[in-house]
């Protein structure tokens, strides 16, 4: 492999590694945000909402800013975003200021989200360069950062480090990592010229809302998604409010969790070679579905905890994999996974302030019922992300893992939220 080609693999990797560990440093710090900001567990849901919006939005812009500028400024401009929140989120908790809180988030989302499909758009051109598989390495990046900055994060909860110092740290080091990465992407990457494939997207997108195969995935990168985004959101608010551990132990849980999608994700392409989709997606679900149950009716803490491991090997895979079944569902491979990860963000989007208006109601255990009963149905719908059966026809394997082309431009390549 080129060298050039291994520095800018490298360097894809340092920019999902970074939001990682920027995530999880906030995560980790929710309990002490919340007691600062004075907030209820139904407001602390609406804070979140900034997060969901702000991801939103820089999902929804990121292709029309990659295919006019490139990879490069836009991977640029998702990474400082990152680095401003932590310090506007910062600044937030110590005046205290629960809108400068929510204001931090949604810059932190946005540029997580534009920045992600800026990445995965040179992860597709290096993976046509080198004929190996980016992605998946891509996110388990991404959770490897989150279980570094959840170590950190728990050290710093443990020692009673402030909050606003905790995430100045974070955006120094993501300065740094900044400064370090882009030198080795190029420019250039991702541009597209002429409207035609503009013109001809819209029709493509409203055929795919009618196939009922697509929904189906789509419903299984709900269920998945929201499995992910709730402990995300509010696993040591969980731990602490639903099973009386300390903050530092609720980081610690987080940590476990992340540690649990990280070996998921890096061992995943093993399981889904040898067994498939259907079976990789089934199993998934179930064991997601075992850590929900048990920690939300276990009144033991212990047991909970050791849960929350199942529950993060349940997540690691599922959005993921139904993603790249949508890509081999039929043809318009842009507009089909498009519209599964769009479903997808739906649930990162509405979970946080639906799940602590519950929490506020009925508490956090109770709630997390919600995702339970989404991840349970995705046991049933799990057939829908295997091989379509004119590629067995053809002579492939029916539960092969995808084998897509790379994209070229940012039209043709989706984002998958880690």
């Amino acid at each position: 492999m080129d060298r050039a080609v291994r520095r800018r693999r490298q360097a894809l990797f340092l920019f999902f590694f970074l939001p990682g560990i920027a995530v999880s440093s906030w995560v980790t710090r929710t309990p002490d945000v919340r007691d600062l900001l004075g907030v209820s567990t139904g407001e602390m849901g609406l804070i979140l909402f900034g997060l969901s919006v702000g991801s939103m939005g820089g999902i929804l812009c990121s292709g029309r800013l990659v295919s006019r500028f490139g990879t490069r400024p836009v991977i640029a401009l998702g990474t400082s975003l990152i680095v401003a929140s932590m310090l506007v989120v910062g600044a937030g908790s110590a005046v205290p200021s629960a809108p400068m809180v929510a204001a931090g988030l949604c810059v932190f989302g946005a540029g997580m989200g534009a920045g992600e499909v800026a990445v995965n758009v040179d992860g597709a051109d290096v993976e046509r360069l080198t004929g190996t598989a980016v992605p998946p390495t891509l996110h388990g990046c991404f959770s490897l950062g989150t279980v570094i900055g959840g170590l950190a994060g728990m050290a710093a909860t443990a020692a009673g480090l402030p909050v606003v110092q905790h995430l100045v740290a974070v955006a120094v080091i993501a300065t740094a990592i900044l400064f370090h990465a882009l030198r080795a992407v190029p420019s250039g990457i991702g541009l597209k010229h002429g409207s035609a494939g503009a013109q001809a997207a819209a029709p493509s997108e409203r055929q795919v809302w009618r196939d009922r195969r697509l929904l189906l995935i789509g419903g299984i990168v709900l269920a998945m998604a929201l499995a992910e985004g709730a402990a995300n959101d509010w696993l040591p608010l969980l731990m602490v409010d639903g099973h009386g551990v300390d903050a530092a132990l609720g980081s610690l849980v987080f940590v476990g969790f992340a540690a649990s999608m990280t070996l998921g994700r890096f061992c995943g392409t093993y399981f889904l070679n040898r067994f498939g989709r259907t079976a990789v997606v089934q199993a998934s679900a179930v064991s997601g579905a075992l850590g929900l149950v048990l920690v939300i009716f276990s009144d033991n803490a212990v047991v909970a905890a050791a849960a929350v491991l199942f529950w993060g090997l349940g997540a690691s895979l599922g959005f993921p994999v139904a993603l790249s079944a949508a890509g081999d569902s039929g043809p318009d491979q842009t507009a089909r996974v498009s519209l599964v990860a769009t479903i997808g963000y739906v649930a990162f989007l509405v979970g946080p302030p639906a799940l602590g208006f519950l929490g506020d109601h009925y508490g956090l255990r109770s709630a997390m019922l919600v995702v339970l009963v989404f991840v349970v149905a995705a046991i049933g719908i799990a057939p829908a992300a295997g091989k379509r059966n004119s590629e067995v026809a053809r002579g492939g394997s029916p539960e092969a893992p995808a084998q897509r082309a790379p994209a070229a431009d940012a039209s043709e390549v989706a984002d998958e939220r880690p």
